[in-house]
């Protein structure tokens, strides 16, 4: 056999060239839109055919259900999108993703090919590579993506081996066709594999489309395989959920049996589907999608290798005759897998879309929290999510419930931060930790976003003075519990970086620390307390100024104690510097915790 290791590593290159290709036009893209991603991922997902409808748009635009899976999952992780949500962009990118496998046929395949004009389009985008403008440079990277993606499906193509003149591979595949059912599993599992292993189901789609329009594999068996890269693809949000929270494992889940249930109907009614797509392109292009094994048959080696290799003008009449028949198998047969796929996936969502909520109660069952472990919340408006309330008092009023639950996160996120200085830091805990104190702050800032925006509203409307003050209470208050929150992840992340100094603290540390975190707790507390009554009276002003005066004492011993302590040496110069950047953030946190109170309304007796 005349395909040698290095025309294999060729084979491997061609395909990592196309796989760079779709990640620089990808990222490329996606930094030339922006935020403009992200908003309409939050904002489209209301119901559930926005969902479906927001995730085909932006599968589309960057060309990988992977990555519009991996950002939704992320998104999950972060709070921003619910499970329910996040099932609909699921699905839409499980039908955006067929727009690779039209754009491959329709330019990858025959006369009209795009890798010809690859070169000349580089040329086109190295100006822009180099643009001081980041719009340009991203517009560059696009075009430089697409360029590459084209690029490598041309050497994919070239870098296939004759099988023509090898037949023993292609009798080793031929083993496996015509098999009915056992054939169709056979190649639903290779498709699978290669998707697990290259992590692009366009990539092996682009791959599937090679193979079947050079006659390895008939039609019957590429569309089985369409059907694997499918299940394939579900690996990649899998593996962004690992190390996640457990509603972005859900949300991963969601997308695995989302496509085993579509896998397990379309097995049932696969000789249909292949018989109407069949059908349907062999209407169209006069030549059916399943005779390309038949015609390739029908050829001697020296016609086969005379109509690949030759152009038109080096054929005789009858082997240019031949030449055209062949490109067009090759069409009907890109067009036919491309509509298979794109059929089995709008049909696929025709059908689930139902049963969302089902899948929500499958994922809630499946995945559970490890025994000990906190549900992770989701970021989910408890009070004001339902829009604007009969009446303005009564939006306000929604306004302030809804701050008592900003507090109570902020709180918990308070207690992440405790939990990591009792920490060991070598502990596998203290990275998880960490990261959920991330998501969480997050979740306070989109938080605050939220009610001072639909506080703006409030403030649109017909409202009393008096109103409008509570108004402009809340809106200091959220502020400043921003700013409560914005202090407990600078404390993570002053431990993060002692961590990664390698530096552990003394026991006398520890214990100054808690004792300011105890000061702080009694602080929490008495804002909570006073957050429910919305009014507060002049003694509980001051015995709340008193409490913020107990942390400032003790911040201000503790400075004395440590110049004191690293001048006996009961520990280093750094640790004293970290240990300083915490208690001074502690300090401010109680000074934001008094700013909240003082936003109340001072009842006087």
């Amino acid at each position: 056999m005349d395909y040698s290791f290095f025309d294999f590593l060729k084979l491997i290159g061609s395909l990592a060239l196309f796989l760079y290709g779709m990640k620089i036009m990808s990222e490329g893209l996606q930094k030339l839109t922006g935020n403009k991603l992200r908003n309409i991922l939050s904002a489209m997902t209301k119901n559930r055919l926005a969902g479906v409808l927001t995730g085909i748009l932006i599968t589309a635009l960057i060309q990988s259900s992977s990555a519009t899976t991996v950002m939704v999952v992320s998104f999950v992780n972060a709070g921003l999108l619910s499970l329910v949500q996040s099932i609909g962009v699921i699905m839409g990118a499980n039908i955006g993703t067929t727009l690779t496998a039209w754009m491959i046929a329709l330019f990858g395949f025959g006369k009209l090919s795009i890798s010809a004009l690859s070169i000349p389009l580089m040329g086109i985008a190295l100006p822009l590579i180099f643009s001081s403008k980041s719009k340009n440079k991203s517009l560059g990277e696009f075009i430089f993506g697409f360029s590459f993606l084209f690029m490598g499906l041309d050497f994919l193509q070239n870098s296939m081996p004759d099988l023509q003149n090898n037949p023993e591979v292609l009798s080793f595949l031929q083993n496996f066709t015509d098999r009915g059912l056992l054939s169709m599993l056979f190649f639903l599992i290779v498709g699978t594999i290669l998707t697990v292993i290259v992590q692009s189901s366009s990539a092996t789609v682009a791959l599937t489309l090679i193979m079947a329009a050079k006659g390895w594999i008939d039609f019957p068996s590429a569309a089985a395989m369409v059907m694997g890269e499918n299940l394939g693809t579900t690996l990649t949000a899998n593996l962004a959920a690992i190390p996640a929270n457990i509603s972005a494992k859900r949300a991963a889940f969601a997308h695995f049996i989302f496509n085993v249930l579509g896998l397990v109907w379309l097995t049932i009614a696969f000789n249909f589907f292949v018989e109407l797509v069949d059908t349907i392109i062999g209407g169209i292009t006069s030549v059916h999608p399943d005779g390309m094994q038949s015609f390739l048959a029908s050829l001697s080696p020296e016609e086969y290798t005379q109509i690949t290799t030759l152009s038109r003008s080096e054929l005789s009449p009858e082997l240019a005759a031949l030449q055209s028949e062949y490109l067009n198998y090759q069409a009907s047969t890109s067009y036919g897998l491309s509509l298979f796929h794109t059929l089995y996936n709008i049909c696929n969502v025709l059908i689930m879309i139902w049963f969302v909520k089902l899948y929500e109660k499958i994922c809630l069952a499946v995945i559970r929290p490890k025994r000990g472990e906190e549900e992770d919340e989701e970021f989910i408006l408890q009070y004001i999510s339902t829009g604007m309330a009969s009446t303005d008092e009564l939006s306000i009023l929604q306004a302030e419930k809804e701050v008592e639950v900003y507090v109570q996160r902020v709180r918990k996120m308070f207690g992440f931060v405790k939990k990591l200085t009792n920490l060991n830091h070598h502990d596998k805990k203290f990275l998880k930790l960490y990261n959920r104190t991330e998501k969480y702050e997050d979740i306070c800032d989109q938080m605050e976003v939220e009610i001072g925006s639909y506080l703006g509203k409030v403030a649109e409307g017909r409202l009393s003075n008096q109103s409008k003050e509570r108004v402009r209470a809340i809106l200091r208050g959220v502020t400043e519990i921003e700013s409560i929150a914005d202090s407990s992840c600078n404390i993570a992340r002053h431990l993060k970086r002692k961590m990664e100094a390698d530096v552990v603290f003394e026991e006398i540390i520890i214990t100054n620390i808690n004792c300011m975190y105890e000061l702080l707790d009694k602080a929490f507390e008495n804002m909570q307390v006073l957050l429910k009554n919305q009014k507060i009276t002049e003694s509980e002003l001051l015995h709340s100024k008193h409490i913020e005066n107990s942390i400032n004492e003790k911040r201000n011993l503790l400075k004395r104690e440590n110049v004191e302590n690293l001048n006996q040496n009961l520990y280093s110069y750094q640790n004293g510097v970290f240990y300083m950047d915490i208690v001074s953030e502690c300090e401010r946190m109680g000074d934001y915790i008094m700013n909240v109170i003082e936003s109340l309304e001072v009842k006087h007796i």
